[in-house]
């Protein structure tokens, strides 16, 4: 039977155009359920901003007496530094919340603004804008490289809240939930989800809350299918002693206010205590839960490993808080005799002298510090109340113990460290009334491996390798690193632009389990590195990283240049078809937008001449604003994959 030559040429013709489809979804799509490549145009970044990171309007109508200033409906309550000047008992009633049951002022209510201009600038201005600016930089970046309006979501929330009330009011996490579905239904791929301080516990709670919403054996399969990657920036992973001192001091976030009146409005938040730090010795699982069949109750109970007693100062550097316990009861006014009037009390009174307590993060957590001073200070029975409600009994997740890596393909962890951070506290009557009754007598420090006392004495303790970002200590930020596997690459290079020359790896370093890792590295002075740690191998089909910046602080990490620089190479390598590698390549750092290059005038050049020339455009004021990029910014990313 002879072969018809025509019908050959129209088998050859579908086989041909079977492959090239095959290879294109295969670019395009989920590759064996385990990796997404292909355009980047298909995946959407989800932005969960952190504490004080969010807008909020008002939704009342509130006269303001002796003041030409009232609030009305969506006018900004936070943060408008205005308002606070001329209006400040107003404004205070927009923001504060019941004690107890976290509800609104009678006279007036808050709630959360929506989409990208609710956490780029808090107080829009001339002035207040670049002071108040938070991810503005960041949106900035990505249209700069060409991203759609409708693939960076922003997921604001109204940070005041405990986790549970945050669903119950406003159904948050069934929002969030839903926004995830449909980013992937408009774009056609996962997102990104990038999350910033308070925003990565809000992320923590949402996927335990997803654990129990949907059935069991699709919450794996959901997971991989709507999220690609968690990009974990300045996580409290076991707290920060700040929100202790804005528990007992005042954080005034660098308003205009006291700090009595910052103590009262932070008091007002029950989601304060998300922050409060914890021991990473101790858990609440639900193995350990006790149910009580005559009553169907349930008992959450709070255990801790024999390391928490064996330990100092529950793996923290040292113990979070020193207080001295006044030895009289209190006036009328509810104040303590000040540390100066105790010196002055009666012979007979000698033996009545205050008394110094210490307590570690374990017993802060576990409300040991907040009945030892319950008798003395007047907020500490609706502290307890809270720790109890809103987190060791909360039904679905109690965020005051630590986290295990989080079940996402891929996860990266990234912080500033070695700046001068807070680690403990030492607290004394102050001989006034509540909300003023405390005062701060010293502040112990952490500081490139050392421990130091406010004056700048050295003090004991258990320092880390390094230490935090100004705001959470390293202790807390590096926990992620447990979350690596037993072989770890790291690569250190220098933030800035580099040809590859201060480059420095090692390979297969062994990781002991629950152990920090400590490079054997370097340092050029007044170099800022970044370190990498890697892991691609321990999980097949997962990757972990964590990145350390240094003299990178809490709150301007979001707008860290070097920072944006390698989301987005990470972000290129991982979707495109031709990467080799598990991570991108770390090998050199050229410029990448015309913003990166700047004119050098010892050689009278553009630098960087391999990436920018001098090219004036109309307008430019100074030799720097005319050097641009030689060529376009895909192709300068080739050389990433």
């Amino acid at each position: 039977m002879g072969v018809n030559p025509q019908r050959l040429t129209q088998l050859l013709s579908m086989m041909i155009l079977m492959i090239v489809g095959v290879i294109t979804v295969s670019q395009t799509t989920w590759v064996s359920g385990q990796e997404f490549k292909g355009d980047y145009s298909k995946l959407s970044g989800i932005i969960i901003p952190g504490f004080a990171s969010t807008q909020l309007r008002a939704w009342s109508i509130l006269d303001c007496p002796f003041s030409p200033l009232d609030f009305n409906p969506l006018d900004l309550v936070w943060l408008d530094t205005t308002k606070l000047l001329s209006a400040l008992n107003c404004w205070l009633k927009c923001m504060l919340l019941d004690a107890y049951n976290q509800t609104d002022h009678p006279e007036c209510k808050s709630r959360p603004d929506s989409g990208l201009s609710a956490i780029t600038e808090l107080d829009p201005g001339y002035i207040t804008g670049p002071l108040s600016s938070v991810w503005k930089e960041w949106v900035k970046w990505c249209i700069q490289f060409g991203i759609e309006a409708n693939a960076i979501i922003a997921v604001p929330y109204d940070w005041r809240l405990p986790p549970s009330k945050l669903e119950e009011r406003d159904l948050y996490f069934h929002k969030l939930k839903l926004t995830f579905e449909t980013a992937r239904k408009l774009r056609g791929g996962p997102s990104l989800v990038f999350a910033h301080s308070l925003g990565n516990n809000v992320f923590r709670y949402f996927l335990e809350w997803l654990r129990l919403e949907i059935a069991p054996r699709h919450y794996f399969h959901w997971l991989d299918e709507h999220i690609h990657a968690y990009f974990a920036v300045g996580a409290p992973l076991l707290g920060a002693g700040d929100a202790l001192k804005g528990t007992l001091f005042g954080f005034t976030f660098g308003l205009p206010v006291s700090e009595g009146t910052a103590r009262l409005l932070f008091n007002s938040f029950a989601s304060s205590l998300w922050m409060m730090p914890f021991s990473k010795y101790c858990r609440g699982h639900n193995k350990y839960w006790n149910i009580d069949e005559k009553q169907k109750d349930v008992h959450r109970t709070y255990r801790c490993d024999e390391k928490e007693f064996k330990s100092n100062y529950s793996g923290w550097p040292t113990n979070i808080i020193h207080i001295d316990i006044p030895p009289v009861t209190p006036g009328e006014n509810g104040a303590y005799p000040s540390v100066t009037d105790l010196g002055q009390l009666k012979p007979s009174m000698e033996c009545g002298l205050s008394t110094q307590l210490s307590f570690s993060a374990r017993e802060i957590s576990d409300g040991t510090f907040f009945k030892a001073i319950e008798d003395y200070d007047l907020d500490s029975k609706r502290i307890l109340h809270h720790l109890q409600k809103s987190y060791h009994d909360d039904p679905v997740l109690n965020p005051l113990t630590p986290w295990d890596r989080p079940p996402l393909k891929n996860v990266f962890c990234i912080y500033g460290i070695d700046m001068k951070t807070e680690v403990g506290y030492y607290f004394a009557p102050s001989g006034k009334p509540y909300p003023d009754n405390w005062i701060i007598t010293d502040i112990m420090y952490e500081m490139e491996g050392s421990l130091y006392s406010r004056s700048g004495d050295l003090i004991e303790g258990n320092p880390g390798v390094a230490s935090g970002d100004e705001t959470v200590p390293y202790h807390s930020l590096s926990w992620c690193k447990s979350w690596l596997g037993p072989k770890v690459n790291i690569t250190r290079t220098p933030q800035s632009e580099h040809d590859g020359s201060d480059v420095q790896v090692e390979l297969n370093v062994i990781h002991p389990h629950d152990a920090d890792i400590v490079p054997s590295m370097t340092r050029e002075p007044k170099v800022r590195y970044i370190t990498y740690y890697e892991d691609s191998e321990s999980t097949p089909g997962r990757r972990t990283a964590v990145w350390e910046l240094d003299k990178v602080n809490h709150r301007n990490i979001v707008r860290s240049p070097a920072l944006m620089r390698e989301l987005w190479l990470e972000m290129w390598h991982d979707i495109h078809p031709n990467a080799t590698t598990k991570f991108v390549t770390k090998g050199r750092r050229g410029p990448l937008r015309d913003d990166d290059c700047y004119w050098d005038y010892a050689k009278a050049r553009c630098a960087w001449a391999d990436y920018c020339e001098y090219r004036y455009v109309f307008g430019d004021v100074h030799l720097g604003q005319s050097c641009r990029l030689r060529n376009s910014s895909t192709h300068l990313l080739r050389d990433y994959i």
